[in-house]
């Protein structure tokens, strides 16, 4: 080979500013060391946020979606009471409220025009011996209090969905009873206040959507 002769110069490869877009040209940036973003799963997901975003608004969670949406207030007056014990019917009344308040949506007002309206009625209270001693001293009974509950719209609809009704009765009946002990120092007010708290958290579940 001659002096003059050259070789024939490599042909080098073509710089890239960023080594990451060598490696992965298609597709979103990434972050360093991670798998790129591929172009199909970005538009994909785009897709989806819309379909969430406005095809399901309607749908609800939490609460709410145990409730009816059409309804937002709630008046309940003082419980009617056919008992005797002439404190049942505030009691009840108060239950009631605080529960509504604590389980459901619903805001209760003093507004006799309000969305609906819930009446509650006390129809009976009793006590039952259950067990008895020797001396024929009452051992071991139940407090029983019975009552009615009716909730409708401003338009006079009833809004519970009790399937168990009769046709026309627009009225449903709960029973509540909680036993107690006179020897273990347990007295019958008590158990009546426990029934009257059972008897609350029932009527407010009938007020729930039923699927």
């Amino acid at each position: 080979m001659s002096k003059h002769e050259y070789l024939p110069e490599k042909v080098l490869p073509e710089k890239v500013s960023d080594p990451e877009s060598a490696k992965h040209p298609k597709g979103r940036t990434s972050f360093r060391g991670q798998t790129p973003f591929p172009e199909w799963m970005f538009w994909a997901s785009m897709v989806l946020l819309a379909v969430c975003q406005f095809g399901c608004a309607a749908y609800q969670f939490g609460a709410r979606s145990q409730f009816r949406d059409n309804i937002r207030t709630v008046y309940v007056p003082i419980a009617r009471n056919d008992t005797f014990r002439n404190d049942l019917g505030p009691r009840l009344t108060e239950a009631v409220i605080r529960t509504i308040e604590m389980r459901t949506p619903f805001k209760v007002t003093g507004d006799p025009n309000a969305d609906s309206t819930l009446t509650v009625r006390v129809t009976s209270e009793s006590k039952r011996v259950l067990t008895e001693t020797i001396n024929d001293d009452p051992r071991a009974l139940d407090a029983l209090v019975t009552a009615q509950a009716v909730w409708t719209d401003r338009y006079g609809n009833s809004l519970m969905q009790n399937q168990l009704n009769v046709e026309g009765v627009s009225s449903t009946d709960f029973l509540q009873s909680e036993r107690f002990v006179p020897e273990a120092g347990q007295s019958v007010e008590t158990s009546l206040q426990a029934s009257i708290e059972d008897l609350a958290e029932r009527i407010v579940s009938q007020m729930e959507n039923r699927w």
